[in-house]
């Protein structure tokens, strides 16, 4: 089975040429971007566990979402990524793509079906639905396709696979909890290189002053600096009061890094769609990237 780019050539290039591109461009860009292309250390340890990377259109999200993915392979190249994703379409599950693969223009992404089976023997929650990422309904959820040629491009021509697990429905903090031991217990029973990507844009809301933009930036801040400090519970409470489109996605990331011996959040990078066009005055989204460090 293979999950077609559904978006690709809309909200992001199409061609293997114009992706590359503009990925090129967005790690390298000196205003918003990281301004530094990757290069991976190979280190034997890692010390960045995951992070939260945006999933608007790539024009906007971009040079955020390459903070994220140059320190996730800079230590070292990963075996597997996990992909937590939200929810736009109204699916109301946990769930998981247990096989298959995920194209992207840069080429395909295998599935991990050693990881998901790992997962579904370990939890009662998630389960298996690959009708949930194939299909016309499935393929208009953009938020997981969005990350899949970050990781292909930073994977130089290493075989990284993925796992996308839609976290979806309920946002209660001790099932949360539960999905993160079940994920954690799964990665520590097999020998790769792990990390998780927590698919997330910040607040949505309409900005029509610059005292606007500062008091919507203010709300975002307030749950990335629980982030900073580790702190899911405060970070899911604070995520809850906004129109942060991920709040179960952070949050589940903050546990799983935790029981992975995290001991802090790093903010990277943020700004808002406002600041990234110049123009204050309509629909502002903001960009967050961050990561979880031992």
């Amino acid at each position: 089975m293979v999950r077609r780019a559904s978006h690709a050539g809309s909200w992001y290039p199409g061609s293997k040429k114009g992706l590359m591109d503009a990925l090129d461009g967005y790690f390298i860009d000196d205003i918003f971007g990281p301004n530094e292309r990757l290069v991976t250390a190979n280190n034997n340890e890692r010390t960045i566990i995951g992070g939260v990377s945006p999933h608007a259109g790539m024009e906007y999200s971009g040079p955020c979402a390459a903070f994220t993915y140059l320190n996730l392979f800079k230590e070292k190249i990963p075996d597997t990524v996990i992909i937590l994703g939200t929810d736009h379409i109204g699916y109301n599950k946990i769930a998981l793509m247990e096989t298959g693969e995920w194209e992207t223009p840069l080429g395909n992404l295998v599935i991990d079906d050693q990881l998901s089976g790992k997962i579904l023997d370990n939890s009662n929650i998630i389960e298996s639905d690959n009708s949930l990422f194939l299909g016309f309904q499935a393929e208009q959820e953009h938020n997981i396709e969005i990350q899949l040629p970050f990781i292909k491009y930073c994977s130089f021509d290493k075989d990284v696979k993925i796992l996308p697990i839609k976290i979806a429905g309920p946002r209660d903090f001790k099932i949360l909890n539960e999905i993160a031991k079940d994920i954690t217990k799964a990665v520590n029973l097999i020998d790769k290189d792990v990390v998780i990507v927590a698919s997330s844009d910040m607040s949505h809301k309409q900005v029509d002053s610059s005292n606007q933009l500062d008091k919507f930036k203010e709300i975002d801040l307030a749950v990335i600096e629980e982030f900073e400090n580790l702190n899911a519970r405060n970070a899911l409470k604070n995520a809850l009061k906004t129109t942060v489109c991920g709040p179960q996605t952070i949050t589940t990331l903050m546990l799983i890094s935790e029981n992975l011996n995290a001991t802090k959040g790093e903010l990277l990078k943020y700004y808002t769609s406002s600041e990234k066009t110049g123009r204050i005055g309509g629909y502002c989204v903001g960009y967050f990237s961050g990561v979880l460090i031992k």
